[in-house]
């Protein structure tokens, strides 16, 4: 929140807690169209927005508060919004790990897509790879495997940018990395033998190269997708309760005591 510029992050979970998609859920599991007695779910949403008040005191702890006729209903209504609140991160990319891991895992999809036709025109050439030399393909899949791992470095820099300032020292690092993997892929296409592209073996080393680049890439992609998971996982919970809501002994309103006063006055 500090880093999104969210002078409390409190106020971030409160908009989850009033969003429609947790007060349709609520909406759905307590049966509020009838026991509200509207028809539409827009009705029991703002029945809903009148009955509950979900603030954020300056300590940065957050109070739910509903107004039922039913004790009981009113702290099962309000401890379902911490619950629908957790199910609802959950689905969501808050945390820097969660942005990560889901971006990853976009891009896992879609090398692993790649990979697969690769490896389709791969076979459809019909050329075994013990027809060819070992020294052109063995430079073939040098060449392809730096520059998957350069396509994964820009990648990984392009998320960075989401969640880092360039100024930051891990932006400046991968950078580094960046310009390094170039330099590698600059020396080894010069040292590379020419491999001419007009023969059938020439449609080979094309389609192997092609495959070699989408199999490092895919491996990369698996790789930053298992980092981001485990970091996931060490963040814990970002929903803890302090004080879980209880039935109420007394009732709230109406006000019997101030009735009675203007009522004499």
């Amino acid at each position: 929140g500090a880093v999104g510029g969210i002078k409390n992050p409190a106020e971030q979970f409160i908009a989850y807690m009033k969003s429609v998609t947790v007060q349709d859920a609520l909406i759905e599991r307590f049966s509020l169209l009838e026991r509200y007695d509207v028809k539409t779910k827009t009705d029991a949403r703002l029945a809903l927005t009148v009955s509950v008040r979900v603030v954020s005191g300056k300590d940065g702890l957050i109070s739910v508060e509903v107004d039922d006729k039913d004790p009981k209903f009113a702290a099962d209504l309000a401890n379902a919004h911490v619950e629908e609140l957790g199910k609802l991160l959950s689905k969501l990319a808050t945390t820097e790990a969660q942005q990560r891991r889901l971006f990853f895992e976009k891009q896992l999809a879609v090398a692993k897509d790649k990979l697969i036709q690769s490896e389709i025109e791969l076979k459809a050439t019909g050329v075994s790879g013990g027809v060819l030399k070992s020294n052109p393909a063995s430079a073939v899949a040098a060449v392809a495997g730096l520059q998957a791992e350069i396509t994964s470095q820009e990648v990984k820099l392009g998320a960075m940018r989401g969640y880092l300032a360039e100024s930051a020292p891990e932006f400046k690092q991968a950078l580094t990395e960046l310009t390094n993997l170039k330099s590698q892929l600059s020396k080894q296409e010069k040292d590379s033998p020419a491999i001419s592209v007009k023969t059938v073996q020439g449609d080979y080393i094309s389609k192997f190269r092609e495959f070699k680049y989408n199999e490092t890439l895919f491996e990369l992609f698996a790789k930053q997708f298992e980092i981001a998971k485990v970091d996931e996982s060490r963040e814990g919970a970002v929903i803890q309760i302090l004080d879980a809501a209880q039935p109420p002994e007394r009732k709230s309103k109406p006000k019997k005591a101030m009735i009675a006063i203007i009522a004499t006055l």
